[in-house]
């Protein structure tokens, strides 16, 4: 993915097996991920028991910040997809006792009806 492509919001979908390697101290024993996306520099990962939302800060991205959300704690979720003059795909996602979203946007080469769909899966086992 190139600079260009991170900027304009242009997410990608991730190798299971490296981002595994790379969250292997936060995840706990037999936790396993099963999808994982990457925008500008920020990661979105599912695995089979919570949703990992990883924010890196700063000029370099030493700094990040990870926020874990056991999937039963999403109440309502939605997605908008992108149109002709508005090229960005959004995801919401409501947690339990907040009344603001967590807000994605992804640009629409990316499938945002199969994000939806991975996330709905998770939610409603």
């Amino acid at each position: 993915m190139g600079i260009l492509d991170g900027l304009m919001g242009n997410a990608s979908e991730l190798e299971i097996v490296q981002v595994e390697k790379e969250l292997k101290d936060l995840l706990a024993p037999a936790e396993k991920v099963g999808h994982a996306y990457k925008l500008i520099r920020d990661l979105i990962v599912f695995t089979d028991k919570r949703l990992l939302l990883i924010d890196k800060q700063g000029m370099t991205g030493k700094k990040v910040e990870y926020h874990s959300i056991p999937y039963k704690s999403v109440v309502h979720f939605s997605i908008e997809t992108a149109g002709t003059l508005d090229l960005d795909a959004e995801l919401n996602i409501w947690l339990s006792g907040s009344t603001i979203p967590i807000l994605k946007k992804f640009n629409k080469s990316l499938n945002i009806y199969k994000v939806q769909s991975v996330l709905a899966a998770y939610v409603m086992k």
